[in-house]
């Protein structure tokens, strides 16, 4: 028989019990890259969450796992994320989403990329993924030709282009080979594939593109290339190279073009993502998204300093032009 100073302890136990807020969801944020480059992509992400509800800090933690730029790194970082037992991860670049795939079965997962999910085997199929993965897919192979395009409008004198793409970066880097080599045998370039995976081979590249003669270059889209866009940004001046990639820090840290579908609005629907499971929906339910949102800047400045004359359509399909 509790006595009544017993029955009033435990009625203050069980009271502090439901006034204990309840433990606050960990997203795991899973990136082959740095911080360095992504700040903008991470704040698109953040405003996803807040947009459903979620604020960093307030109620709901995120524990970040950068590679920086070191793939091989990846599984154990991932790995991580599953021992620590997070509510959802959310893995950001290609290489990420195949780490993340591979390190649970489980937990739920949204990946963020430029790879095909369903070639990769990340989910079953785009309408219904099926399993703990789902997420949203940006323009990136999808566009390769195009950028090739661009350039040729803009350097249409040119014959001989260069791709520069990273080697260590299977899934996206054979099938943006692949999409561009054709595109430059549709418009009668001779396209020279360039390799790069650390800071110490940019130095190389552009040395490589003096020797070819290259009359522009076109960088693929890959995670560490994003990171380092400004610094490729500038070699890119520095030799007086037209140079097209994907983001508008490149073009606003002087590279000519950039064109892809918008990064920041493919983070803010994984955000979105995050926060829908965070909810309690399944991810095996929720349609992978495809982003369809293209954006091109123009840097006029450095066409000017390349002797480059824009023509006047292409000025005006530009989101922006930075002068």
């Amino acid at each position: 028989m509790v006595g009544g100073g017993g029955l009033l302890l435990a009625t203050k136990v069980m009271r502090a019990r439901a006034q204990q807020p309840a433990a606050m969801p960990v997203i795991g944020f899973l990136n082959a890259a740095s911080l360095d480059g992504y700040r903008p992509m991470v704040a698109a992400f953040r405003q996803g969450l807040q947009e459903s509800g979620y604020v960093e800090g307030q109620n709901v933690a995120i524990e970040y796992r950068w590679a920086d730029n070191q793939i091989d790194r990846l599984p154990a970082l991932a790995a991580d994320l599953v021992h620590r037992q997070v509510t959802v991860i959310v893995a950001t670049t290609t290489a990420a989403a195949v780490a993340a795939k591979a390190a649970t079965t489980t937990i739920p997962i949204v990946f963020e990329m430029g790879g095909d999910p369903i070639r990769l085997g990340l989910v079953a199929s785009l309408n219904r993924p099926g399993g703990n993965v789902t997420g949203v897919t940006q323009l990136n192979v999808e566009v390769a030709p195009k950028r090739l395009e661009l350039l040729h409008e803009l350097v249409p004198t040119a014959r001989v282009i260069a791709l520069l793409i990273n080697p260590t970066n299977v899934a996206l880097a054979e099938p943006v080979t692949r999409a561009s080599q054709a595109a430059a045998h549709a418009l009668g370039l001779d396209l020279h594939v360039l390799n790069a995976s650390t800071e110490g081979d940019f130095d190389g590249v552009f040395t490589s593109l003096l020797q070819l003669r290259a009359g522009g270059l076109v960088i693929g889209s890959d995670a560490f290339f994003t990171s380092r866009s400004e610094q490729l940004a500038a070699l890119a001046v520095r030799h007086a190279v037209p140079t097209v990639y994907q983001n508008r820090e490149f073009v606003a840290a002087g590279g000519l073009v950039s064109y892809s579908g918008s990064i920041a609005d493919t983070y803010r629907l994984a955000g979105v993502y995050a926060a829908r499971i965070l909810k309690g929906e399944k991810p095996g339910d929720l349609p992978v998204q495809q982003s369809t949102k293209v954006e091109m800047f123009l840097n006029l400045k450095t066409a000017a300093a390349l002797g480059i004359t824009v023509p006047l359509p292409l000025l005006g399909r530009a989101d922006e032009v930075i002068e």
